[in-house]
């Protein structure tokens, strides 16, 4: 087991009445579970908290009058990660990928999967079939975008990063999800903590369904893969936005982070390295 300490605190200038839903709790799963956390917000609120759809993220929802807001967030993680060589880790069959999974397959706001499937098969078609075509798939977006604070803005899609060739985490997630579904691997955009980032920051990496489970990928090589803590799945960015505001509100300071106790390492192979990693 790893132990890993997380948690933000965020401060907004309300300006009117604002309806805010946020996306910044730790997911609980069968390999990541929450010992423990809290969530204050100052001055105090009614907050709502639920999990919509399918996919079980954690969102709360508060209605905030004008004021300074601040809010915090913290957690302590068990992470149990599923580990396997990555040579005994191959693609599902179509024909045997779960119903929920299928979606995963599919064009989203961000990832247009249909506009790249030609240059995904002439790309990466012809490579064995597991976890290594993936990996393929992050290396060459690792390789050939720079990561580049400020490059891009909500709006950027995975066709005008490749076009581009600049981006930050949540552009090189889409580009190379895009490019897992352009050639028939389902894979999907997960947003978290990530141990030691820097700049320290919310994080946005990804996910591939191969041999019947979700595999943890990040094409940015910012982290380990054993010290991603996920807070939400979805197709894209969109579905797991850590704030999503409906009035008028300024975010005007932001701390994130994320460490092991006592400094201690994230043991475990890097993104090229001989171990699959599962967290789902």
């Amino acid at each position: 087991m790893l132990r890993i300490e997380i948690g933000c605190e965020m401060t907004y200038d309300v300006r009117q009445q604002t309806v805010i839903l946020f996306q910044i709790a730790a997911a609980s799963t069968r390999h990541q579970q929450v010992l423990s956390q809290r969530l204050d917000f100052s001055p105090l609120l009614n907050v709502e908290t639920f999990r919509p759809g399918a996919d079980g993220n954690y969102l709360h929802r508060v209605v905030v009058n004008p004021c300074f807001l601040r809010v915090q967030y913290s957690a302590s993680m068990a992470m149990t990660p599923e580990v396997e060589s990555v040579t005994e880790v191959g693609e599902t069959m179509m024909s045997q990928i779960p119903p929920d999974v299928l979606t995963y397959l599919n064009p989203s706001r961000y990832c247009e999967s249909d506009l790249l499937a030609r240059f995904a098969f002439e790309e990466f078609g012809n490579l064995y079939r597991g976890y290594s075509r993936v990996q393929a798939i992050c290396d060459w977006v690792f390789d050939h975008l720079d990561y580049a604070p400020g490059s891009t803005i909500g709006t950027t899609t995975a066709a005008d990063v490749l076009l581009q060739r600049t981006g930050v985490c949540r552009d090189y997630a889409h580009l190379a999800i895009t490019l897992c579904r352009g050639v028939g691997i389902p894979a999907r955009y997960v947003a978290g903590y990530a141990v030691d980032l820097q700049p320290p920051d919310f994080h946005g990496f990804m996910e591939a369904f191969l041999a019947g489970r979700w595999y943890l990928f990040d094409p940015t090589r910012l982290s380990r893969i054993r010290g991603l803590v996920r807070i939400g799945v979805g197709r894209d960015a969109a579905d797991v936005s850590f704030a999503t505001l409906n009035g008028d509100a300024l975010l005007i300071d932001k701390a994130v982070w994320a460490y092991v106790p006592g400094g201690g390492p994230c043991d475990g192979t890097d993104q090229s390295g001989g171990n699959a990693i599962s967290t789902a």
